[in-house]
């Protein structure tokens, strides 16, 4: 009895062998001799250590988007992470003297324009008339560039208008090296104490 069940585990451990050396390495990087696409490096990232990595920065997207039409003023930007459809982009929304709101996907990594779509106005024009962004003192793009240097040299990567009375105030969401900072730009070009 001894002798059989010694014999079976002995088949047992040397199948069980075979079989695991018959078994395809893990698809690794390590395994495969090729590194991470970009993509997969930035999947596990917070969206600001993602944004960091961006070869184009928010006020060149910005620049590209509302280069698009003629006298558009942005007024939201939002870096998102590569997804399984679209690479990693920054989503800028520019409107139009005449009222019309555009949503333009501006690659993070090579500054081209990807995609374009109609908006719907009314959620925007609320709080605030076409008039007020076409009249700011101060634009999204220079908003961005105060934000930056007061965040000791951050890279802006969000930024959003809101309103202040009957003017533009802008929010920008810059990456640190381990952080994300929120600066608030008032109507006049000076930093908002929050």
């Amino acid at each position: 009895m001894l002798n059989r069940l010694a014999t079976t585990v002995g088949i047992l451990a040397l199948s069980t062998g075979l079989a695991l050396a018959q078994t395809p390495a893990a698809e690794t990087p390590a395994a495969t001799g090729t590194a991470p696409s970009a993509a997969q490096a930035t999947k596990d990232m917070k969206e600001f250590e993602a944004a960091k990595l961006a070869k184009v920065n928010l006020a060149q997207a910005i620049q590209t988007a509302e280069s698009q039409g003629e006298k558009g003023r942005a007024i939201d930007a939002d870096f998102e992470k590569a997804g399984s459809k679209d690479p990693a982009h920054y989503s800028i929304k520019v409107v139009y003297p005449d009222g019309k709101l555009m949503e333009y996907g501006i690659n993070a990594d090579t500054g081209a324009l990807f995609k374009s779509e109609n908006q719907p106005i009314e959620r925007y024009f609320t709080r605030l008339k076409t008039a007020d962004f076409q009249n700011a003192k101060t634009s999204l793009k220079d908003a961005i560039a105060m934000a930056e240097q007061h965040a000791a040299g951050g890279k802006a990567y969000e930024a959003e208008v809101e309103r202040d009375g009957n003017a533009v105030q802008y929010e920008i969401s810059v990456a640190l090296a381990d952080r994300s900072q929120e600066v608030k730009i008032g109507p006049d070009g000076k930093i908002v104490d929050k």
